[in-house]
């Protein structure tokens, strides 16, 4: 099987310790900051997944970026974005000092063939960046077919993790989709949703989380995480304009008809009860963590009044009177979006 390498905000294993740390030379050799120009002679690198941070920088060194690997080490040691290195491929100067080396392998535009997956992103939006780079219908359905989803998952929809991928130019469908998924499966791990919480099971959890993920700002995606259990727990139909977008496949602040309420599909939550049967998109780790720990509070209802402006209530009458305020923004033009 191919080797793949996943790039953006999978976090490299810089494993520094004391003991090597204390060994580095202060005055390790180091090439001068140099100007970077388009005669800049440069080399592609490939960081294999699971790296340290030693291993990195002799990678470096023996590749002709830096004067010594010392300098790098010594660099990243002392900078925190340093664990945010991606393993895969990168582009980089010849000759450069070890600052301007982590500068660029820090840069995602460095990263050749990346493939991004938005937070939030659907699967059908993910696929359909694989027709655009070759890959046939057939060949795509049959990955659909062939992927293995993680223990106590039952849909692909949400487990395809948002970040920056770089795969080589003869990975398989089949092969970008596992690692997506392979991806999803640590961070599930990690976060716990994978264990389930409370009376939630993982699916119904990562559902949550993918809700979250498209109703409200980073900022509150805690709060959201907590309107939704208090309506579940007092049996009072969601009623959210995402899951009724998520069916109809448009995006933005998109107004919701009375009519679009009335679609019948059980990802509708105006027309069902409870959680719709799976996620709605591909929630980021935020979003994951908001679902698996909500803010404490008695709200049952939100609305955006106006971009950045999300209100929070348990109160019905206030409720109403914001979403006519909402109603008076959104005709005076606040929502349209800026060109």
């Amino acid at each position: 099987m191919r080797r793949l390498f996943l790039a953006g905000v999978l976090i490299v294993s810089l494993t520094f310790s004391l003991h090597l740390i204390r060994s580095q030379n202060r005055g390790a050799p180091d090439f001068p900051q140099m100007q970077i120009s388009s005669q800049t002679r440069e080399v592609t690198i490939e960081i294999p997944p699971g790296s340290t941070g030693s291993d990195i920088a002799a990678l470096l060194f023996t590749s002709g970026v830096v004067k010594s690997s010392s300098a790098f080490f010594r660099v990243a040691v002392g900078d925190s974005r340093s664990a945010k290195i991606a393993p895969g491929a990168h582009r980089l100067s010849l000759e450069i000092s070890a600052q301007q080396a982590l500068d660029q392998l820090l840069d995602s535009k460095r990263m050749p063939d990346l493939f991004v997956v938005t937070e939030g992103a659907w699967n059908s939006e993910i696929l359909a960046e694989l027709r655009s780079r070759g890959f046939t219908k057939m060949e795509i359905d049959s990955a659909i077919k062939s992927v293995k989803l993680p223990s106590g998952f039952s849909s692909l929809e949400g487990v395809l993790f948002p970040a920056q991928y770089s795969f080589p130019k003869r990975a398989t469908a089949s092969e970008i989709l596992q690692a997506m998924i392979s991806r999803f499966t640590t961070e599930a791990t990690r976060s716990g949703l994978q264990s389930g919480g409370g009376k939630f099971t993982p699916q119904q959890l990562l559902t949550i989380a993918s809700i979250i993920q498209a109703e409200g700002d980073l900022k509150d995606f805690t709060k959201v995480s907590r309107v939704i259990r208090n309506r579940l727990d007092i049996s009072m139909p969601l009623q959210l304009d995402s899951t009724v977008h998520y069916i109809r496949k448009v995006r933005g602040q998109v107004f919701l008809s009375t009519q679009a309420t009335l679609a019948k599909s059980p990802y509708n939550t105006y027309r069902n009860y409870g959680l719709p049967p799976g996620p709605i998109g591909n929630p980021g780790r935020a979003a994951i963590d908001a679902a698996m720990h909500p803010e404490a509070g008695d709200w049952l209802f939100f609305i955006t009044v106006a971009p950045g402006d999300t209100r929070f209530t348990k109160s019905n009458d206030e409720f109403l009177n914001w979403k006519r305020l909402y109603e008076k923004n959104r005709r005076a033009g606040a929502f349209e979006v800026k060109k």
